[in-house]
């Protein structure tokens, strides 16, 4: 690619510090903003070596002006990257969903702070807390607030002076026993704010300190023989221990943790957090990122580890991951655990991603389906090394029973659904005996060689029931006819799903999940569906007719009567005299029951 004078000039003076830097088009607009620990090694690489992305190839094509800004940390360019492109959103870049449509619980900046649920966040000094994935799960916070804590819920200004002349009246929330009534002073406004700073330390997920200052209350009151008093800040109490028994579903040990896991297709990245205090996860959310230029899991988890935490305002010195993220947050340690009761967390984070993302492809696949298929072929792609896109996929699979009545199946799937009007089946014609590959090859072969002398579509896939050998004998063929490199060939074995490509003698190993490989598993059980039905029905019509073949004087077409008239061999035997007589005369007839051993 032929650089201009002005990207050569600023590539040669771009600083070897961490930063951000823009690529931008001719017209001015922003293209991409991108991070880098080194922002001369990193520029310069987009336009010093070729891409396999087109995506990457066209955008490098667009750039025509290069901007920078230097940062102190790796880390702060990432910060300053996921500001950046939220408000830019450049075309190239990963998407990020910034979460506006979920609710967040507010503690309102005012005199005896009120606590509620909104959708909206204004920037007048109120304290957030979310954004909750489940709005559910956010009423259940409310509601367990509402029962440790007497905060009031009215919307009156609190002014002292109106207080002092008696200007408002308790209302329903104080004779319930919800509310202290501040608005009448029966409150002050120390106590009240202990109160929120409680309610603040829950939402945080700090039960521990909210326990402790409840308990030391109640034993104040059981001292003093304030006994009503006692008991009922310890009905308070026993509230939020219900609460948190109800919130724990990890060992307590674990202490105050976040978790991150990530699953990435073609498309997508879905990046799971859960904020864990003394063993309960108090929040959940995932956040979707489109990929863009194929970024890689690193990327993607350290994208997503540096929004959430800066979106959640979390400040958990450990952080647990399911992959090593490319940038570290300072003054944090990063675990990628192997096993225990950290790795179940992170499998519990996984498991949320999971549900997530299964729930967002069903919606595109009943809104969408298109997209859906679109998806699924790129990702086929991907996850098999592809060239090309396996819109069409062609699977092979041979039945037979000891050698006999050989036949050989070919199903087709169009964008990974089964297009059943364009199976075929091929009964073998030069095989003896049971040679399972000689029998692929004459399939492959007949199939393939009428495909090619009359202009038939060409599979982008071929998938052949078995492992080495079957490959082999399906690689012969292929080269014979020069179908070599303009179709992809692979064996699948059932014992363990494994995946043997052509000249590679380690096989690939997909996910059981994986979408790519529940479209092979299908196709090669369609294969084996088709073929064993059509084995079956030849079988039959053959042991059928074996006992009719060869009689003196009955013909096939006698033989096609007497099937059809009395539906097997066995309904011939038991078919009276007269009634053979009627289906084919009595000459045949008396030939047929001599045949059947009958006088």
């Amino acid at each position: 690619m032929e650089l201009s004078e002005h990207l050569k000039t600023l590539l040669r003076t771009l600083p070897e510090r961490p930063g951000v830097y823009h690529h931008i088009d001719k017209e001015g607009v922003i293209l991409y903003i991108g991070k880098a620990k080194n922002l001369k090694k990193r520029v310069s690489s987009y336009f010093h070596k070729s891409h396999d992305s087109a995506r990457l190839s066209m955008l490098v094509r667009k750039v025509a002006d290069i901007q920078t800004i230097v940062t102190e940390t790796e880390f702060d360019a990432l910060l300053l990257e996921n500001t950046l492109i939220k408000k830019h959103q450049p075309r190239y870049n990963i998407n990020l969903k910034d979460g506006k449509t979920y609710p967040w619980v507010c503690i309102k900046k005012e005199r005896y702070p009120r606590i509620f649920a909104t959708r909206r966040r204004i920037e007048d000094g109120s304290e957030y807390f979310g954004p909750y994935a489940s709005v559910k799960m956010m009423y259940t916070v409310l509601d367990i607030i509402k029962e440790v804590f007497t905060l009031r819920t009215c919307q009156l200004t609190m002014d002292q002076s109106a207080i002092e002349s008696g200007k408002y009246r308790a209302c329903l929330e104080f004779h319930i026993k919800r509310c202290l009534a501040p608005c009448e002073g029966r409150q002050d406004e120390g106590s009240y704010l202990a109160d929120v700073q409680g309610a603040r330390q829950l939402l945080r997920g700090d039960l521990k300190a909210t326990r402790e200052r409840l308990f030391g209350q109640m034993m104040a009151h059981a001292a003093a023989q304030e006994f009503e008093a006692a008991q009922f800040v310890k009905e308070r109490l026993e509230r939020l221990d219900a609460y948190q028994s109800k919130s724990t579903v990890l060992n307590p040990a674990l202490g105050s943790v976040d978790v991150f896991s990530l699953l990435s297709d073609a498309e997508y990245g879905y990046v799971n957090m859960l904020h864990i205090r003394d063993g309960a996860v108090i929040q959940s959310f995932t956040l979707e990122l489109r990929k863009r230029l194929e970024e890689t899991d690193s990327e993607l988890m350290a994208l997503g580890l540096a929004e959430l935490r800066e979106r959640f305002t979390s400040e958990a010195k450990l952080v647990l991951v399911s992959h090593e993220p490319e940038v570290v947050p300072p003054n944090v340690e990063v675990v990628v655990p192997q096993r225990g009761d950290k790795r179940a967390a992170v499998e519990l984070s996984e498991r949320n991603a999971r549900a997530y993302r299964a729930e967002r492809l069903k919606n595109v696949q009943l809104v969408d389906p298109e997209r859906h298929s679109d998806r699924i072929m790129r990702q086929m792609q991907k996850d098999l090394r592809l060239p090309f896109e396996p819109r069409r996929i062609e699977c092979f699979d041979n039945s037979n029973i000891q050698g006999t009545n050989p036949v050989s199946a070919c199903v087709v799937f169009i964008d990974g659904k089964p297009a059943k009007s364009e199976y075929r089946h091929f009964n073998v014609k030069t095989v003896e005996g049971p040679d399972d590959f000689a029998t692929m090859k004459e399939a492959l072969s007949r199939r393939y060689t009428r495909v090619l002398n009359e202009g038939l579509p060409l599979p982008q896939l071929v998938l052949i029931d078995g492992g080495k050998g079957q490959l082999s004998a399906a690689v012969e063929v292929f080269d014979e006819l020069g179908l070599r490199g303009r179709v992809a060939l692979i064996g699948i074995a059932k014992r363990l799903e494994e995946l043997y490509f052509p000249e590679d003698p380690v096989p690939l190993y997909l996910d059981k999940r994986s979408e790519t490989l529940k479209v092979l598993q299908q196709a090669r059980n369609e294969a084996h569906r088709f073929g064993i039905t059509h084995h079956r029905a030849r079988r039959s019509k053959s042991s059928l007719s074996s006992a009719l073949d060869g009689i003196p004087g009955v013909g096939p077409a006698t033989v096609q009567i007497l099937l059809e008239t009395f539906k097997s061999v066995a309904g011939i035997r038991k078919a009276k005299p007269e009634a053979l007589v009627a289906a084919v005369g009595a000459k045949k007839a008396d030939a047929v029951r001599l045949a059947l051993g009958q006088t």
